[in-house]
């Protein structure tokens, strides 16, 4: 017996009986589906999150304060004063720019409408630089604003729509935590990461924030610029150097504060999306052992209503090569027509987005996918087959 009369004996026993064949490639699509939606959903989180850090410029570097408070008792607050002395042209003339931030969060009110702002950023105009943002209407706050103290506001684009809606909203007041602010400029959308909206913002200065809202404690982050990319590594050192001076830090000792650039944060969030990537793919692969499970018991029912086709078969001289070789190609053909319907349906499902996260496909995983669901249908196909193949024909035909 031939390749082609073995597959022809194997299609005719999946057609037999088509709901069981459909129920059986069930678990197989539904695995290789979650396997490619999974994986492409973790590296759009990656692609997003690397894209919005870029996005930064790669010449920024942030200070925020240590985990854990550095020394202890001795640990010193970031504060606006340090912001500013870090601006030295002669203790650091690779800092090209710092802004002191201090984030919070605020329901603001206008009318009728109340929205909670997802992040209030309390800061000084340089930050705007520092940190890539571009107005898109009105104009930012000014510096003279910050030392008035001026209860002014930026607003991200997602927060004024969500607050005014489709009116204008530079030149209208609205209340944050019931503290009276004017709209002066909305920033132009940068987008969302999936973990963080960018553009769920209002950013005020510093002055205004810490008087009305957040208070005089410590900075949340210190926003530096280096005068180029090339001159990150100098900066953090000379950042170092003022900071530890200021703060009282001896050599050996342990900081209150933390630096990170650009490249450090991307390689950190990057770590973090990819050991998800991970564990999503391995939650997913469990639904490919199932299915594999699935087509096992299956084709031992199918070897079990066939027994007296098998043992005339093999009366009338079929080898045991023959009727192993028609199970394994049927469990294979299912799992591998399961294999093409997970594959279609990842496809489609990665042009959605999922949980603000736009998926990016790899295509190694649709591979890895359905090559893994062709080999499930040889491995768990291999004992109902064997089964089947080592039957004598004179049990297989007294069966009732």
């Amino acid at each position: 017996m031939n390749l082609l009369e073995i597959l022809r004996f194997a299609v005719r026993g999946l057609t037999a009986n088509k709901l069981r064949s459909a129920l059986t490639t069930l678990g197989i699509t539904i695995g290789v589906a979650a396997v490619i939606l999974l994986v492409a959903v973790g590296n759009g989180a990656s692609a997003a999150i690397a894209a919005s850090i870029q996005g930064l410029g790669t010449n920024v570097v942030n200070v925020s304060p240590a985990r854990g408070g550095g020394q202890g008792a001795s640990a010193r607050p970031l504060t606006v004063q340090d912001a500013h002395a870090l601006v030295d042209p002669v203790g650091a003339p690779d800092v090209k720019a710092s802004s002191p931030v201090v984030n919070t969060t605020a329901t603001a009110t206008y009318g009728q409408t109340s929205y909670d702002i997802a992040s209030v950023a309390g800061t000084e105009p340089a930050y705007f630089t520092t940190t890539n943002r571009e107005i898109a209407d009105g104009q930012l706050f000014t510096g003279e604003d910050v030392t008035a103290a001026r209860k002014v506001v930026v607003l991200g684009p997602t927060t004024a729509e969500s607050i005014f809606g489709t009116a204008e909203p530079v030149g209208k007041n609205v209340l944050l935590n019931s503290i009276q602010f004017t709209v002066v400029g909305v920033l132009q959308a940068k987008g969302s990461t999936g973990l963080q909206n960018a553009d769920d913002v209002a950013i005020a200065p510093i002055s205004a924030v810490q008087n009305s809202l957040a208070g005089y404690g410590s900075l949340s982050q210190i926003a530096v610029q280096a005068t180029s990319a090339d001159s990150v590594a100098l900066a953090q050192a000379e950042i170092t150097a003022i900071l530890n001076a200021r703060h009282g830090i001896r050599l050996g000792g342990t900081a209150d504060y933390q630096i990170q650039n650009s490249e450090q944060l991307l390689a950190t969030r990057t770590s973090a999306t990819e050991t998800f990537t991970v564990l999503l793919a391995a939650v997913a692969a469990i639904s490919l052992l199932v299915g594999g499970i699935g087509v096992t018991n299956i084709m031992l029912v199918t070897v079990t209503e066939r027994i007296r086709e098998i043992g005339i078969r093999k009366a009338i001289g079929a080898p045991r090569s023959a009727i192993l070789g028609q199970f394994l190609a049927e469990a294979t053909m299912l799992s591998l027509f399961g294999g093409l319907l997970g594959v279609a349906i990842g496809l489609i499902g990665s042009r959605f987005t999922i949980s603000g996260i736009k998926p990016v496909i790899v295509p190694s995983s649709i591979l890895l996918a359905f090559a893994v669901s062709a080999l499930i249908g040889l491995f768990f196909g291999s004992f109902p087959a064997n089964r089947a193949a080592k039957l004598r024909p004179i049990d297989a035909l007294r069966h009732e």
